[in-house]
């Protein structure tokens, strides 16, 4: 009986069991088809972002396959089930994009003062200073613009300058093969002698030059203190890695030569020039307007800039090997640069940016650009956003480039030729070639220069998925305000000079032509036939230089003191210890 109990027993303890297990099994299932439903529904989570680790390559693959298969269309829904939709035309929202609002009130204005005395009046005979560049064809740029100045700071005759050959981008060229040395001369004959090698007696030439460097953003009369007393003492000085080394600031006569150096003296070669301008022709027989975009996403910026764009280990790895070149950098957080907008757009970024400002999927970009980082795959959303995509190389064939391509600085100067000439340029970096530009495009007729917010525009473009395209679109309309290239956008004075050259820059105050400054129009030539109106400044605040421990009060236009070379002896011998650390 006992027994019958206890087997009893067990049949209704299973019976418990197995219904309880089914009751689980239930509801798991249950679980499991709800949590299915809601992954079809939700998108993707390599590509939400909540999860900023994934690899780059593939989110980018993801998205660019999707703007392959629909440019217009974006993956991911917003809250309300909207898709992120990029309309194909562009929205002008009522205003002209292609031009800068009042650009016809401003001018190019750098004539001499009456008080800037000729050349013949203040250069001594027996000085000659000598110049090496740095860099890369920009960078090379504005050390001869500042070399002339320099020169004529010490009233010294200019050696032309000698053309950076040893740097990364290991060009051959020299000065007569970049730039069209007898007008540079000619051009400058009024303001400094300049010659093209050092004179010779009994077949030697006069002196071995002084090597020496000085300060960045050196003043008048740092040059006075620290160059100076070597030029009369050794008669020729060279200074080496020239670049940016001479003061932001200067006196108005000094900043007016910086730009006739610049914006007139400095003309590229008639083979570069010529071909310049067949590419500008091609360019503008497509469309009435084109749009240049300098997209700096080369490898070697990416590394310079410490920039991480999520490409996981192999990245690190690549960069990382390419920025061992500069010694003196320092560790960098990748992810706080790229929040602090010190980092280019992705060129999926800048393709938003421009549709967001209204530019259409018609319009024509010229892109200027080395090879960029990911190479087709990193291209592919800004094709699919601007399918009428252009370059040097789809512009021209082998045969016409073939004299050029060997030689990067020729193949840059080809690319701000385009550059120069477009309707809109578009710059992704602060970096030498954007900065030249800006200034220029300032000085002549004003034409609008882009760049990026990218401190903004960063994190929006991030974060796109859970907006609507008005809304992301209204968003980069407002945080793109003073990054648009209109005048005034900063004031006079701030930033780089070359990139700003507000001295330079004259204003009507209405139509009539009554002068804010008392200017007459320059009507030197570069090239073109007359100088036209020209713009003031671009959107971005730069902090300005410092001017080191020396004044900036030596005299424009002045010969400096007539102190025989005993009188420096003692600057020389402290200058020989302290520079001898800048040798090359």
């Amino acid at each position: 009986m006992a027994f019958q109990r206890r087997r009893h027993h067990e049949r209704m303890v299973t019976a418990a069991r197995m219904s309880g297990m089914t009751a689980i099994s239930a509801a798991a299932l249950f679980i499991f088809m709800v949590v299915a439903f809601l992954t079809v529904l939700a998108p993707p989570l390599v590509d939400h972002p909540s999860f900023p680790n994934q690899p780059e390559h593939s989110r980018r693959a993801r998205r660019s396959s999707i703007l392959l298969e629909n440019p217009m269309e974006v993956k991911g829904k917003v809250s309300g089930g909207e898709i992120f939709r990029v309309p194909n035309g562009g929205d002008m929202q009522g205003s002209d994009i292609w031009e800068s609002k009042g650009s016809r009130y401003f001018y190019g204005c750098s004539n001499a003062s009456k008080e800037f005395e000729k050349a013949d009046a203040i250069i001594y005979p027996d000085r000659y200073l000598m110049i090496s560049t740095s860099g890369g064809l920009n960078q090379q740029r504005t050390g001869i613009t500042d070399a002339v100045v320099a020169a004529r700071i010490l009233n010294a005759t200019l050696v032309v300058p000698t053309l950076d050959q040893m740097s990364f981008w290991k060009d051959a060229s020299n000065f007569t093969e970049v730039f069209d040395v007898e007008w540079f001369i000619s051009s400058l004959s009024k303001d400094v002698k300049i010659v093209k090698e050092l004179p010779s007696k009994g077949g030697k030439v006069i002196a071995t030059p002084y090597r020496m460097r000085v300060p960045r953003k050196c003043t008048p009369r740092c040059y006075q203190n620290r160059v100076f007393p070597a030029l009369l003492k050794k008669h020729v000085v060279q200074l080496t890695k020239f670049d940016y080394r001479l003061s932001n600031k200067l006196e108005n006569d000094l900043q007016k030569l910086r730009c006739r150096v610049n914006y007139h003296a400095l003309r590229f070669t008639d083979p570069i020039r010529k071909m310049g301008e067949t590419l500008i022709k091609r360019m503008k027989s497509k469309s009435k307007h084109f749009i240049a975009l300098h997209l700096r996403f080369e490898p070697d910026m990416l590394a310079f800039s410490g920039c991480y764009y999520g490409g996981g280990d192999k990245e690190r790895m690549e960069l990382g090997t390419i920025r061992k070149r500069w010694k003196n950098l320092h560790e960098s957080n990748p992810d706080k640069e790229r929040r602090q907008g010190r980092c280019p757009l992705t060129p999926e970024e800048v393709g938003l940016m421009l549709r967001a400002l209204g530019f259409g999927n018609d319009v024509h970009i010229y892109v200027a650009s080395g090879e960029v980082y990911g190479g087709e795959e990193t291209l592919a959303p800004l094709k699919a956003l601007f399918p009428n995509f252009h370059s040097k190389e789809t512009l021209a064939n082998k045969e016409e480039l073939s004299p050029f391509m060997p030689f990067s600085s020729r193949m840059a100067a080809l690319d701000y030729i385009v550059c120069d000439e477009s309707d809109v340029f578009v710059t992704n970096n602060n970096g030498n070639m954007a900065k030249m530009l800006a200034g220029r495009r300032r000085y002549f007729g004003h034409k609008r220069t882009i760049r990026p917010n990218a401190k903004k525009l960063y994190s929006l473009c991030q974060n796109r998925t859970s907006l609507t395209w008005d809304v992301f679109a209204s968003k980069i309309r407002t945080f793109q305000k003073g990054f648009m290239g209109e005048p005034n956008e900063i004031r006079p004075g701030r930033g780089e000079f070359h990139e700003n050259p507000s001295t330079c820059i004259c204003e009507t105050k209405s139509e009539a032509g009554s002068s804010a400054q008392v200017q007459q129009r320059v009507e030197l030539k570069d090239g073109r036939d007359n100088l036209s109106k020209s713009d003031a400044l671009s959107g971005y605040d730069e902090q300005d230089w410092g001017d080191w421990d020396y004044g900036e009060t030596v005299p424009v236009g002045k010969a400096l003191p007539n102190r025989t070379a005993v009188d420096y002896d003692h600057f020389l011998k402290n200058e020989d210890t302290d520079l001898e650390e800048f040798s090359d």
